[in-house]
């Protein structure tokens, strides 16, 4: 089995091509202020997700176990988000949209979706930018932009020492950063896992009463 070597992942930029897939989802589903409508929070980390699987299998004709292994996903998971049909998404997208857990088809669709509509053309950048934030501090949940932007520049793989010293800083929900990635992996691939790591272990805080 031939695995996913970081070096491949450098020769495009998975992590800005992502960000432009995963602002034109929001575009897609009604801008951010549909995520603030449902208080659907636990949507972000999905489609970032699904966002790099359809980017790293459509501009590097990645496998499923490469992309698998790169995220951190079962493969099972990257076949349903890369196997998802677009069309399908678009017809059930208000019933979607009102779900609080974002299914692994519906978000593959989405990304799917959003990448085509990019490669047409058809994006703004600086605009949907600004929006995800604002709608990102009405939701209070601030925490995914805050981490990126400190981020910015920042080349992966990266030890957790070195994420400490550039987030560090950072405190979620009341829980620093540095304790919720003591449940996460020595060595972290890509903004993506972090951001996976981070709020699942975030999850399992708020599952067990952390009320600090």
């Amino acid at each position: 089995m031939v695995f996913l070597k970081e070096r491949e992942i450098k020769t495009f930029d998975v992590d800005a091509k992502s960000l432009r897939v995963f602002l034109k989802v929001l575009d897609l589903i009604g801008g951010p202020r549909k995520l603030i409508e449902y208080r659907n929070l636990t949507w972000l980390p999905s489609l970032i997700q699904a966002t790099y699987a359809v980017v790293m299998a459509k501009d590097a004709g990645k496998t499923e176990d490469e992309i698998a292994q790169f995220l951190g996903l079962t493969r099972q998971t990257v076949r349903n988000i890369l196997r998802a049909d677009p069309e399908v998404v678009k017809k059930r997208l208000k019933e979607e949209v009102r779900e609080k857990t974002l299914k692994d088809h519906v978000a593959g669709g989405l990304a799917k979706w959003a990448y085509d509509e990019i490669i047409r053309g058809n994006e703004q950048i600086p605009f949907l930018a600004e929006i995800l934030e604002e709608a990102s501090q009405a939701l209070g949940v601030t925490w995914p932009i805050e981490i990126l932007r400190k981020l910015k520049g920042v080349r992966f793989p990266m030890r957790r020492e070195e994420l400490l010293e550039i987030i560090g800083s950072t405190v979620i929900k009341g829980i620093p950063v540095e304790e919720l990635l003591l449940e996460g992996p020595e060595t972290v691939k890509n903004p993506a896992q972090l951001l996976h790591i981070l709020h699942q272990s975030l999850q399992r805080k708020e599952a067990m009463g952390d009320d600090r």
